[in-house]
């Protein structure tokens, strides 16, 4: 059985040049202690978003909560996500993309980031759009999880992953016991999006996030998480993922071993070697 070492609430930073607000729920500073996953924010936004901008060394796993999210990139991709789809980006050696509320209308997302291992920081660039309705579900009495990657109750997730990750989106009734299988090496990360849930004893409520540390080396460990009385349904975001236990460099939207390979970064972008900034149009109006 796992424990859960800590429960953090999220921090609301309110609205900057890009969004109508923000909130920080895993803060991109102790990277020993959420190894591999680097950051999760939530934002809403509507004009202008997110325009043209990098990435290298990192995944990125963006879920739609409400609205529409419009995204494009330097590979020529466009589309558009709705409620419940979700998006698994690999920057890898270089991509240059932009998230955008579709019609500057809004959009209200989640976006994790995933770190690569360091023989896999320079792969190809790839973009997986995983739809609502084709991610893989599994459910149980009071409990629906839908695998975005990973397996779970007998069935694997449809994203495509260069690190071991689990992730999977839970919707579970009041007064519901559930416990979730999970590699023992991998650590995870409950972060309660509505609702409120006893993760391994601990109460964690909408806006927390609640982790719980490797337990093992080999097999499976699990995660008992109780919900109580009421009428309120509670959703949760639980991710696992192996630590991959190497040295960690951030310099701004690069992820990088070293801040050799992060000046790296910035000249091959600026030399053009991510591609050109595209000049996609934005969506046709619905």
């Amino acid at each position: 059985m796992r424990t859960v070492g800590r429960v953090v609430t999220k921090q609301r930073l309110g609205p900057d040049a890009q969004v109508d607000d923000k909130a920080i729920i895993i803060a991109p500073t102790s990277f020993a202690a959420t190894d591999p996953f680097l950051a999760l924010s939530e934002d809403w936004f509507s004009s202008p978003g997110f325009d043209w901008h990098p990435h290298r060394g990192l995944e990125t796993v963006t879920i739609v909560l409400d609205g529409v999210l419009e995204h494009g990139d330097s590979l020529g991709h466009a589309g558009a996500l709705e409620p419940g789809d979700v998006q698994w980006m690999t920057a890898g050696r270089g991509i240059i993309h932009r998230e955008l509320a579709y019609r500057n209308e809004h959009a209200h997302t989640l976006q994790l980031w995933v770190n690569l291992p360091a023989d896999r920081k320079l792969v190809a660039t790839r973009y997986q759009d995983l739809r609502r309705d084709g991610l893989t579900v599994h459910s149980g009495p009071g409990v629906t999880a839908r695998v975005v990657s990973g397996e779970s109750g007998g069935v694997a997730g449809p994203a495509l992953t260069h690190h071991p990750v689990t992730g999977l989106l839970l919707t579970l009734d009041p007064a519901t016991e559930h416990t979730q299988p999970l590699p023992a090496d991998e650590r995870a990360f409950a972060y309660v999006i509505a609702g409120e849930v006893e993760v391994a004893g601990r109460p964690v409520t909408a806006g927390q996030v609640a982790w719980s540390d490797p337990v093992g080396r080999t097999g499976t460990s699990t995660l008992a998480l109780r919900t109580p009385d009421g009428d309120e349904r509670t959703q949760v975001m639980l991710f696992a993922g192996r630590p991959l236990g190497e040295p960690v460099v951030l310099g701004g939207p690069f992820v990088m071993n070293s801040r050799a390979e992060i000046e790296q970064a910035f000249r091959d972008f600026r030399s053009g070697r991510f591609g050109d900034v595209p000049r996609l149009a934005r969506l046709r109006t619905r």
